[in-house]
């Protein structure tokens, strides 16, 4: 590179962080100014342009719970600036570190309540980097204009496979052989232990876990029938049942992968097992509140439940560590610990290398084409709205999102703002209460932006503004 272009390209890195200011007016990115400084090529294909929110130093991403580093990787390589934690943090600081940050990646056990939101300024974006996202007041993020994404699929496979080894290890009495031993008693018996073959399997909820537990268990001779409150197709020879107390009856071991709702709360409880075969097993690797646990001991004690393994809990540890497990945190702990043939993990479900690599990946990219491109394609609380790439050759051209009520006349007074510039495409949706426009304008100058973006702000259905070039 010559002397002139390090200098040109010095010049355009200062001409953009110059330009930084609010979250809502922003700039082109470093990278973008100094490519737009380079003699055009021509070609047969189009490139895209990068949208970038003004300077991308200036983007904040906290990221909790030690999230994969796939994700850290991604967010570096965007030029974000990441402030990562192995672990949970108390609300008190959560809620100090939260008020500067546009972004902020979270698991199982960050409580993102009102409370604590109501508490960020600059929050454009939230990413679960694991399945559920009963942690987050979803309603108060959208109505703060805050999109929230998950990971749905990736850890499907380790969950399942997690599933059918507790199986074959409550079968065999596996968890209390081995404690056995460890303690020096050589136990060697057969009572009670039994080969999964030709038994039968209850999966209640046939999503994505639920659908490949039904694959491995079928693949180990097992009999499949599920439970779940839609219609859905079997895979393989599984077959659908259409209650809950048809699958309990049929069941020789039932397992449970429901989201956690006000209707699946306590799913399991003292008239299910009651219902279940003699001798049954649960598997719970779903929720925590799913299973009412007082009444699995009882019937694990009365000898009707023959084993169980249980991944999640209502209340959980904020932290690894020695003595966090104990009846202070749920006052039936030490029965539950004392019952044989209980196989207990802390959340582990889906925490293996390649589910985490995949979540961090997968939750990393949708939070950056949200910040970058306003994509909300997969948020769970959102309308889901996206527009494809601008040319690179667009010069001039602003990309709006504008997150607003869902109330008559909106769309009009948005477009008598934008109807002096040529409106080159637009979209927008609705979720309830909260809609999303994305709009591309062309032939938009530096001082047009200000105005665009003040005349926006002033309508009275506003909830949040970017502006992204």
């Amino acid at each position: 590179m010559s002397a002139q272009d390090i200098n040109c390209l010095q010049n355009s890195f200062q001409k953009a962080i110059n330009m930084s200011g609010s979250p809502g007016i922003v700039s082109t990115s470093p990278t973008q100014s100094f490519m737009n400084t380079l003699p055009r090529r021509l070609s047969t294909s189009k490139q895209s342009k990068a949208l970038k929110p003004f300077s991308t130093g200036d983007i904040k991403i906290l990221l909790l719970e030690n999230v994969n580093t796939a994700a850290i990787q991604i967010f570096k390589e965007q030029g974000y600036q990441v402030d990562f934690y192995k672990s949970s943090l108390p609300e008190e600081d959560l809620i100090e570190k939260i008020k500067d940050v546009h972004a902020i990646g979270i698991r199982s056990k960050t409580k993102l309540t009102a409370n604590v939101l109501q508490h960020a300024r600059n929050l454009v974006v939230i990413g679960c980097f694991c399945i559920g996202t009963n942690q987050v007041d979803l309603d108060y993020a959208a109505n703060m204009g805050v999109a929230v994404f998950n990971s749905p699929f990736s850890n499907s496979r380790s969950v399942a496979e997690l599933v059918i080894a507790e199986i074959i290890s409550l079968a065999r009495q596996l968890g209390d052989r081995s404690i056995e031993l460890h303690t020096g008693t050589w136990n060697k018996v057969s009572a009670r232990c039994w080969e999964i073959r030709g038994k039968t399997l209850g999966i209640i909820g046939y999503g994505h876990i639920g659908s490949q537990l039904s694959v491995l268990a079928e693949a180990m001779g097992m009999h499949v029938i599920y439970y779940d409150i839609v219609t859905i197709m079997a895979l393989g020879t599984a077959k659908q049942v259409s209650t809950l107390d048809e699958l309990l009856n049929k069941s020789d071991f039932v397992s449970l992968h429901v989201p956690e709702t006000s209707e699946t709360k306590n799913m399991l409880s003292f008239p299910q097992f009651a219902a279940m075969k003699d001798g049954a097993y649960v598997i719970n690797a779903s929720r925590g509140t799913v299973v009412d646990i007082p009444a699995l001991v009882q019937a694990m004690q009365a000898g009707k439940i023959a084993g169980a393994a249980l991944d999640v809990y209502p209340n959980e540890p904020g932290k690894n560590g020695a003595n966090t497990y104990n009846d202070d945190l749920n006052s039936w702990t030490s029965q539950l610990v004392s019952l044989p043939n209980v196989i207990l993990t802390p959340h582990i479900g889906g925490s293996t290398e390649e589910a985490q690599s995949a979540i961090g990946i997968e939750v990393a990219h949708s939070l950056s084409k949200y910040i970058n491109e306003g994509n909300s394609v997969g948020s769970v609380n959102f309308p889901e709205v996206s527009l494809r790439s601008l040319d690179f050759d667009q010069e001039n051209t602003v990309r709006v999102l504008y997150i607003h009520r869902n109330v008559p006349g909106v769309l009009k007074t948005v477009n008598n703002i934008l109807s002096s510039h040529n409106i080159e495409k637009q979209f927008s949706d609705s979720n309830g209460d909260i809609a999303y426009l994305i709009a591309d304008i062309s032939q938009v100058n530096q001082s047009d932006i200000k105005n665009i973006y003040d005349e926006l702000n002033q309508t009275s259905a506003k909830i949040s503004i970017r502006l992204l070039y």
